[in-house]
């Protein structure tokens, strides 16, 4: 019975193609890589079913073409579950960020959005007498004035009324604060912006949530206030 000899020689060139493949774009190499697994099977079984009788192929070299093409199957495996992992982690982070909408939360931050009132809270490490500033968007000092702080969270409401006593539009306003303790010495301060949390933006990731018209992600939550302590 006459046997192709010449067949074996041309199949063992499919780990070359999986290679040409990886410079291409995360989601095009996945695909090529797929496409190769699936011919490297096909000339897998081509070169069995016609490898010549009198010289095989060497064992060692038909090993290690199985080790790598299994390693690749895995690595296709790997990459379905975690893009799968993404997925879910994406649907979390929406679901989390959805419940905040309508609610009053402190967030790190200078800027609060003026309308009626505005509110700042202080962190202290202990209590300080602080020397805040207020400035509108265009940078003019709309108030200033000395803030008696405790030691831990003080909150500070501003009504929109300047030094002079004249009522500052609703928009964009800017804190600063400075402390000092009894004894003179500097007081580390740091300032949060409260305000209700109007819409999120599912299309960004993570999902930002609009605040008094600034964006902030859910990590930039420091606590959720209860209406009646806002008011």
């Amino acid at each position: 019975m006459a046997v192709d000899a010449t067949t074996p020689t041309t199949v063992v060139s499919a780990p070359a193609t999986g290679t040409a493949t990886s410079n291409k774009t995360g989601s095009t190499a996945t695909t090529g890589i797929a496409d190769n697994f699936q011919t490297f099977l096909t000339l897998l079984t081509t070169q069995l079913q016609n490898q010549n009788p009198l010289d095989p192929l060497d064992t060692n070299q038909f090993t290690q073409q199985l080790v790598q093409f299994a390693g690749i199957e895995q690595q296709l495996k790997s990459n379905e579950q975690l893009k799968a992992l993404v997925e879910i982690e994406k649907s979390a982070q929406a679901t989390q960020a959805l419940v905040y909408v309508g609610n009053t939360v402190a967030v790190d931050g200078s800027k609060a959005a003026f309308d009626k009132s505005a509110t700042w809270n202080f962190q202290s490490e202990k209590d300080a007498t602080a020397t805040i500033t207020i400035t509108s968007s265009t940078g003019q000092t709309a108030y200033t004035g000395d803030f008696s702080l405790t030691q831990g969270n003080s909150s500070f409401v501003w009504d929109g009324k300047g030094n002079d006593g004249v009522q500052w539009p609703a928009g964009t306003y800017t804190m600063t604060a400075t402390g000092k303790d009894s004894s003179g010495n500097s007081v580390a301060i740091s300032t949060e912006v409260q305000g209700v949390v109007d819409s999120v933006d599912l299309s960004a990731s993570p999902p930002l949530l609009s605040i008094g018209g600034q964006s902030y992600t859910t990590d930039k939550i420091k606590r959720v206030v209860r209406s009646s302590a806002s008011s």
